[in-house]
């Protein structure tokens, strides 16, 4: 997928707590696809497990990606009540978070 100019992706990296359940992966997709796409500004969720075989994902177990149509949307985006939603799920079964966000 192409990105226009300004257009910034915000990736999420989750380990999951010991204590986290199984469904806890799905779950959060779930949560990530119902309240995030509703979010002025976003283009796109994508989310999932890492399916590779490479062994190079540092112990993670799951990613978010969301597509922002420019940097001010991104930061409307991160006090919105949507987002702090999922990402409240997310701290509460993580064990450790890693976030990154790109000019795209």
């Amino acid at each position: 997928m192409a990105f226009g100019a300004g257009e910034v992706v915000h990736v999420v990296l989750v380990e999951w707590a010991e204590s986290a359940g199984a469904d806890t992966a799905e779950q959060a997709s779930a949560r990530s696809t119902e309240k995030l796409t509703s979010i002025d500004g976003v283009l796109s969720v994508t989310s999932g497990p890492n399916i590779g075989d490479e062994d190079l994902q540092g112990g993670f177990d799951w990613m978010l990606a969301v597509h922002f149509r420019d940097k001010a949307a991104l930061d409307g985006y991160l006090p919105d009540p949507q987002h702090v939603e999922v990402a409240t799920f997310l701290q509460e079964s993580a064990a450790r978070i890693v976030v990154f966000d790109i000019a795209a």
